[in-house]
């Protein structure tokens, strides 16, 4: 489970339209919806799925064939798909929370607050959003708990590190990773990876995609780990 302001990174699900090109024939995830989940909810939710399902690429990193396999919609449809069988609302601890898992009640259930509508980011972004929430289901894998923000937490110029999407300060909170295989890492680079290598994507889509992947990349905080994140997207020669 990721608390209210523990959950400010991760659960930035937003209002935006489409952009990239898509097939006829969506692949509809097979996630079920409780049925106090509005119908504009469950349809900016299942949109977005199948954006995710419609993506396609021929190259990917080392890091992103680790955790998701290659660049391809139907694969990370099966990725989402085993590991969230459906969707409910629930508060999440209240606050600037938008959404989370809750281990000791269902591992393979995503819960979304009324927050999942009240912000307007790109599309990639809830998709990231709602990645980094299924990697809390993996019991195998401690569900991924979150690590602290230092105190302080400050950027390269020396600024308060805050959420992309809330504008909340960040340290202290319980809102980073350590690893790339985190929920911050695996989302990063799923981000990273459809900046670099979607090739049904437009430019747009591209873009955010690597300013969101960027802002996520500052919240795994072991040195080794970003150094090994950053070889992974060619931001620096690997050694």
């Amino acid at each position: 489970m990721i608390p209210p302001m523990k959950l400010v990174t991760q659960s930035f699900l937003f209002l935006c339209a489409l952009a990239t090109t898509v097939s006829a024939s969506p692949i509809r995830s097979q996630v079920k919806f409780d049925a106090d989940v509005e119908p504009a909810l469950r349809q900016q939710m299942l949109g977005d799925l199948d954006f995710i399902a419609q993506v396609k690429g021929s190259r990917t990193t080392p890091l992103h064939q680790q955790v998701f396999g290659k660049l391809e919609g139907a694969n990370y449809s099966k990725w989402f798909d085993s590991r969230i069988f459906s969707i409910g609302k629930n508060a999440c601890g209240g606050g600037n929370a938008v959404a989370c898992v809750i281990p000791f009640y269902d591992n393979n259930k995503m819960w979304v607050t009324k927050n999942y509508t009240q912000f307007s980011h790109p599309q990639i972004s809830r998709v990231s959003v709602i990645f980094h929430e299924a990697r809390h289901s993996e019991r195998q894998n401690g569900n991924w708990s979150h690590a602290n923000c230092p105190t302080p937490f400050k950027d390269a110029a020396g600024n308060d590190i805050r959420s992309i999407w809330t504008g909340a300060l960040l340290q202290g909170q319980a809102a980073c990773d350590v690893t790339p295989f985190g929920s911050y890492g695996s989302a990063t680079i799923l981000l990273k990876n459809i900046a670099l290598n979607c090739e049904t994507c437009n430019s747009k889509v591209r873009a955010d995609a690597d300013l969101y992947a960027n802002d996520q990349l500052g919240r795994v905080i072991d040195p080794k780990a970003k150094t090994a994140m950053k070889a992974d997207f060619g931001m620096i020669r690997k050694r």
